[in-house]
């Protein structure tokens, strides 16, 4: 039986594309590298989660515009992972080598880094995504992970609708945990046990598949199916507590919004688990005489002088007077104008929303007539560095691209609901990093 020391351990975090279904939010970032909950990014959830469980030696696999996540990490310190002996890696993409080409999933990132993941010494490596949110101690899944001696484990966890299982891998298991069957992502499921994207895997096995058979290149899809297959020693581990993948829109705001509700679903409050980031150097959040603030996240370098109700503002939004933000979710520097009224957005970074302007207006919730399946519960979207006139009235389902400017916007005053403003930056050959 294997050892469960965190020195035979490899954490490996997943840090790589886009998503479609986040809109404009990852025009200009990956993913893990988005805001959320106010001061945190989503990577700050796995990095901090391995801090706490004492494990220490960790590479994060970048690929799509990585250089605010390269900031973020640096060299680790914010989690103590500034150190002579592992610590945290950044491993970027690279073409050619003996492998040729570009990468082609997440298994093929892992791949084309064996040669780092054997020099590190260890037995098993931990995989893990970098854009979910969740507390997870890592320790009890790979103590049953070596105690078993398995090839793979897989950890999941139960979903409670149906409607969901097109975003997982839906699987079934025994009573002695070892996985029976697997399905990545199918349109509709009976099986309520869905995989979290987080596995574990013996170095040799894992290393032994992906040399023999290039064409596996994505865990879900490709890796965990053909384990099965060959019937190696697959497990599975349920995790019970809070997770939550944040790849569409709505479920990015949701995630914010359940941590203001009255019991929130993740205590970020919890000493013995904290949650680290790489923190702004800004002055304390102000609440001005004449404002009303209630059920929200307000984060450092605030100034707040109008209403804002159930929201979540991130470091250095300014809030003027008579402005009203109700159920939205405002990224960092955002300045939100006298008498403007924000209800049911996600604002991103450095936007500014003119004096008087009306944004997520109306009773309208016409699906947005590009993005259907991506806004159409009445969201609005705006992207970063964006510039809404004042006076302007913006309806819901609406997504406005990144850097827009004023002069971006139609001059008859009114976005109507469904609606889509400026284009994708990335297709304007515009600067992209953030």
């Amino acid at each position: 039986m294997k050892s469960a020391s965190s020195d035979r351990i490899l954490s490996l975090i997943m840090a790589g594309g886009a998503s479609e279904t986040l809109g404009a939010l990852t025009e200009a970032r990956a993913e893990p590298a988005l805001h959320i909950g106010g001061k945190f990014r989503l990577i700050d959830f796995p990095l901090s989660n391995l801090t706490n469980s004492e494990l220490y030696n960790i590479g994060v696999l970048t690929q799509y515009m990585p250089r605010s996540l390269n900031d973020h990490i640096g060299v680790g310190k914010p989690w103590d992972l500034d150190r002579a002996t592992g610590g945290v890696r950044l491993l970027q993409p690279y073409m050619g080598g003996m492998w040729g080409g570009w990468q082609s999933g997440n298994a093929d990132a892992v791949r084309r880094n064996l040669d780092f993941i054997r020099n590190q010494g260890a037995t098993d490596v931990l995989i893990l995504a970098g854009d979910h949110m969740y507390l997870m101690d890592y320790r009890p899944m790979l103590r049953q992970h070596m105690e078993r001696g398995s090839e793979a484990t897989v950890g999941t966890r139960h979903i409670t609708s149906p409607h969901d299982a097109f975003r997982y891998g839906m699987l079934v298991s025994d009573q002695e945990q070892r996985l029976l069957a697997f399905e990545e992502k199918p349109g509709r499921s009976r099986r309520s046990m869905s995989s979290m994207g987080i596995y574990v895997f013996d170095v040799n096995a894992l290393a032994d598949a992906l040399i023999s058979h290039p064409e596996l290149n994505d865990f879900g899809r490709d890796v965990i199916p053909w384990f099965l297959e060959r019937k190696a020693r697959i497990h599975t581990y349920e995790y019970k507590g809070y997770w939550a993948d944040v790849g569409t829109v709505q479920a990015y705001w949701e995630a914010n919004m359940g941590l203001i509700a009255d019991e929130p679903a993740l205590n970020l409050y919890n000493r013995q688990w904290v949650v680290r980031t790489r923190s702004e150097t800004q002055a304390a959040a102000r609440i001005e005489p004449d404002s009303d603030v209630s059920d929200s996240l307000v984060s450092n370098g605030c100034r707040v002088g109008g209403t804002v109700r159930h929201s979540v503002l991130s470091p250095g939004v300014v809030v003027e007077t008579g402005a009203r933000v109700t159920n939205s979710v405002v990224l960092r520097n955002v300045h939100i104008g006298a008498d403007a009224v924000v209800d049911r957005c996600v604002i991103d970074d450095d936007t500014v929303i003119g004096a008087g302007a009306l944004v997520g207006h109306g009773e309208d919730e016409a699906p947005n007539r590009q993005l259907p399946d991506v806004l159409n519960t009445g969201l609005t979207l705006i992207g970063l560095d964006s510039h809404v006139p004042p006076g302007y009235k913006i309806g819901r389902n609406v997504q406005v691209h990144s850097r827009t400017g004023a002069d971006g916007f139609p001059s008859e005053g009114e976005v109507v609901s469904g609606d889509i403003v400026g284009r994708d930056p990335r297709r304007r050959g515009e600067p992209t990093g953030v």
